[in-house]
């Protein structure tokens, strides 16, 4: 384990780190003593511990924020999985879209150590690859809903943007519940518009760069989502990604176009989707692990 690259990677995340976990003079001293005093096996935890003390309150972390962050935390395995076994995939990655999807899968990456950091013991175990089927076919299961998605960059993009799309209106539903504990309520929403940007370059890429709009949504989306995108990249399947939540009233469709009890089309005159595209809808955990469902065996 080397403490060290961890925190530069957690430093992506949350620039503040350092000040979170004390001068870095004196953070550093934290670790000094750990090879006397420590065996090798107690180093995470013990650096868990810090971590804890550094994001967590007084009483250590709620229930409630465990809960949001091992949700984050799944999702967070869903995406690093898949963007690694596709760059593992011979030939389905190349060129300038290889280097963007490096750099997605290290970002990724860099959000499991933080959470698992922030977490400490009380995060989930890690599920290994192997928990994963991003065929959509349950291990056998079923039918593959998208069988070639390590064979074709296309469809592989395609559940690129579900992923990501997903993770932003998760991203954006757990936030309330963050709200007691400012400090990760920061980190969480440092995360969440990194997200948005993945979601944003996938789609550009799906398009075919920046070319004219508008063009069919399925297939050459904009680079911010547009009504309901006329259920995403694969309807059959991606349609919940951008639908209603539940309850609906709370979690709306991406096609909406009342902003805080203000119909936007009518009091200001835009179209509807000027209206639904200048806002991002959350969407709750229960509806979020349905469409993660899909693809865990």
């Amino acid at each position: 384990m080397n403490i060290l690259n961890l925190i530069t990677e957690i430093e992506r995340v949350d620039p503040e780190v350092y000040e979170r976990l004390d001068q870095r003079r004196q953070m550093f001293q934290h670790f000094a003593g750990f090879g006397k005093k420590l065996a090798a096996a107690a180093v995470p935890l013990a650096l868990g511990g810090i971590f804890q003390k550094a994001y967590g309150q007084s009483g250590g972390l709620s229930e409630q924020i465990k809960f949001v962050l091992n949700f984050a935390l799944k999702l967070e395995y869903l995406e690093y999985y898949f963007y690694q076994m596709g760059l593992d995939a011979p030939g389905l990655l190349t060129g300038q879209l290889r280097n963007s999807v490096t750099t997605i899968r290290n970002d990724e990456r860099n959000h499991v150590n933080f959470l698992r950091s922030v977490l400490g013991s009380s995060a989930i175990p890690d599920p290994g690859a192997g928990a994963f089927d991003y065929t959509g076919a349950k291990g056998g299961a079923r039918a593959p809903l998208f069988p070639d998605v390590f064979t074709n960059a296309g469809t592989f993009l395609a559940v690129a943007q579900a992923f990501e799309d997903t993770g932003v209106r998760a991203y954006k539903g757990g936030a309330p519940l963050l709200i007691s504990n400012n400090t990760i309520l920061e980190a969480a929403l440092n995360i969440h518009s990194v997200e948005a940007r993945h979601a944003s370059h996938i789609r550009t890429v799906r398009r075919g760069g920046p070319q004219g709009i508008p063009g069919p949504l399925t297939s050459k989306p904009k680079s911010w989502i547009s009504g309901d995108d006329n259920g995403g990249p694969a309807p059959l399947y991606t349609a919940p990604v951008y639908g209603p939540g539940m309850p609906a009233a709370t979690y709306p469709s991406e096609a909406n176009v009342t902003q805080a009890g203000v119909n936007l089309v009518t009091v200001f005159g835009v179209t509807m989707a000027e209206a639904s595209e200048a806002f991002d809808e959350p969407l709750d955990p229960n509806t979020v692990l349905a469409i993660a469902g899909n693809f865990i065996k």
